[in-house]
């Protein structure tokens, strides 16, 4: 829950408008109950809004930044991008399973399986 007095310019705002985020323009004090806020939408619209204190529940103050980042851990991002190369190399190698088990099958048992028994 943010207050009004925390209605700063420049402030990145939820619950303005419904579903987006608006950007503090200015803001106008009516006494000590109510604002004129004035705010920019992501579209570039700038509109008004007067804002009492029972309207401080849908407001929500948020920290502007990039909504993703690199200071992600490299290890593990490098393990499940193999996790997700080996649950997919089916779709380049039909046959991976011969070619990554220590059997050597003969070519008409891989004939037999591959192409007559798992399609059944």
């Amino acid at each position: 829950m943010t207050t009004l007095e925390q209605l700063q310019p420049n402030a990145a705002v939820r619950g303005v408008m419904p579903d987006c985020m608006v950007t503090v323009v200015n803001v106008h004090w009516f006494g000590s109950e109510a604002v004129e806020l004035t705010y920019k939408s992501p579209t570039g619209k700038v509109a008004n809004e007067i804002l009492y204190r029972h309207d401080e529940a849908r407001l929500e103050l948020v920290e502007e930044g990039r909504p993703w980042s690199f200071d992600g851990d490299g290890d593990l991002f490098r393990l499940v991008s193999e996790a997700h190369r080996i649950r997919l190399a089916h779709l380049f190698d039909p046959v991976l399973a011969v070619h990554t088990s220590l059997v050597d099958p003969l070519p008409h048992q891989i004939t037999a399986v591959y192409e007559a028994m798992l399609p059944r």
